[in-house]
């Protein structure tokens, strides 16, 4: 490929904020659940980078760009008949099957939601403030004479605004807004010119068990579950970020409750590949914690814990809370 930027690049990256910067500087984008990707076009040769830079057009086949020579940042996401992104359609491409992923490419086509131009021709223009890229990216993306548009629609344009107000329901109803100074510059790898802010939402759990930290005689991490309608208890993901002294304390805390199972492994098979000693406990507690996204019916990252709610009956802490 002949492009002023060759794979891989790092992308750049957002800190995290829990409020929207506000400003003349700031221009706002919804946050996606999907995969980052960055996109290498020359004529008809394409190369899809993942996040962590490796080859992804293998798992996308369906995918087809505008022609051109450029390079674009965006996301990987996939809909489901409601038009919400389905992360666990996008992990199931990730098959060794070549009939099996396009099978699925057939199934449940894949966009790529472009958010930044990093090149185009023989000019690199990471560079360049993001105003500028923004309005290149829009005019690459429209449809001009001498441009072809993707006949599946798998290239889109990402949503953008300058007012705060007007990203809120981003925020509130999707999966967060992503803010950018309009004269940051790309730094690949950095988490500079950018913040994210995630919609965050609560759920009531019970505490299930829990994994020793790397210190002896603390608490790494505690088990969360949630009853489904026949009254069956089902881990649902564990919580993070407990602090020091919460971790020494947590282990008298939690003695009383302890069944005596014990066992080496994820008793929710969430990790299957990790080997996480834990302790059972009596479903008798119960923590609120916040969390982010979910897959499969389970909690996709450590969740924070909001509160202990001696005041809410274990039986209450229904799966049907999940969203």
């Amino acid at each position: 490929m002949a492009l002023p930027l060759k794979p891989p690049i790092k992308p750049q990256l957002a800190l995290s904020r829990k409020e929207l910067p506000e400003g003349n500087e700031w221009v706002y984008e919804p946050k996606y659940d999907g995969f980052r990707a960055l996109a290498f076009v020359d004529g008809k040769d394409l190369y899809l980078q993942s996040r962590g830079g490796r080859p992804l057009l293998r798992y996308f086949p369906e995918l087809e760009f505008p022609e051109g020579r450029y390079v674009l940042d965006g996301e990987l996401v996939i809909l489901d008949s409601e038009g919400r992104e389905e992360f666990d359609a996008l992990q199931n491409r990730l098959h060794p099957a070549e009939s099996r992923v396009r099978m699925l490419a057939e199934k449940t086509p894949a966009r790529f939601r472009a958010f930044d131009l990093l090149a185009q021709d023989r000019s690199k223009l990471t560079g360049k403030p993001f105003e500028e890229r923004r309005a290149a990216l829009e005019e690459l993306i429209a449809e001009a004479p001498g441009r072809k548009k993707s006949a599946s629609g798998s290239v889109e344009l990402t949503p953008l605004t300058k007012s705060a107000k007007t990203a809120e329901p981003w925020l509130v109803g999707g999966e967060g807004v992503i803010a950018k100074q309009l004269d940051a510059v790309y730094k690949p790898g950095e988490r500079k010119g950018m913040v994210k802010v995630k919609r965050v939402r609560t759920i009531d759990c019970v505490i299930v068990g829990w994994r020793p930290g790397k210190e002896e005689g603390t608490v790494g991490s505690l088990i969360l579950g949630l009853y489904d309608r026949n009254g069956e208890l089902h881990p649902i993901g564990h919580t993070s970020g407990l602090k020091a002294k919460e971790k020494r304390e947590l282990v008298k805390t939690l003695k009383p409750y302890e069944t005596g199972e014990r066992g080496s492994g994820d008793p929710s098979r969430w990790d299957a590949d990790r080997d996480l000693e834990w302790f059972s406990l009596r479903p008798e507690l119960v923590v609120e914690v916040t969390y982010d996204h979910t897959s499969g019916g389970r909690i996709r990252h450590g969740s924070k814990i909001v509160r202990w709610r001696d005041d809410k009956d274990p039986r209450s802490c229904s799966l049907d809370q999940l969203v």
